[in-house]
């Protein structure tokens, strides 16, 4: 059984930082793509940031503000945001694309709230 584990919301100020981190832990599987969404109650979950080999992509409202990483070693993705806005505030996810050994599923992590005091 895999499970994704997100870590390092909370309340911060307009401007501020924060870094999201998010492990996959289990055995045997391979991460095929690693990402994170956001949503809010009454909203459509949205996409924030989406990494696949050395392809990343940015929703439009995050584009120069935020960036994704991922340490494959750590099974691990990262999400730097900076500049944060109040409009940030959502709970975020971590999503995984995984092989299971060879059972491509989609992952979800329980979600992290951020908070940005304007």
């Amino acid at each position: 059984q895999v499970h994704l584990v997100e870590s390092g919301g909370g309340l911060v100020q307009a401007g501020e930082s924060l870094r999201l981190s998010c492990v996959a832990s289990g055995s045997n599987f391979v991460i095929n793509a690693m990402g994170w969404y956001r949503q809010n109650p009454g909203e459509q979950r949205e996409m924030v940031a989406l990494q696949a080999g050395s392809t990343t992509v940015y929703g439009d409202s995050v584009k120069g503000r935020f960036t994704i990483s991922t340490d494959r070693a750590k099974n691990t993705v990262y999400l730097q945001m900076n500049n944060l806005k109040h409009e940030d505030t959502a709970v975020y996810y971590c999503n995984a694309d995984l092989s299971v050994p060879v059972v491509r599923s989609e992952f979800w992590g329980q979600g992290t709230q951020v908070t940005v005091s304007s």
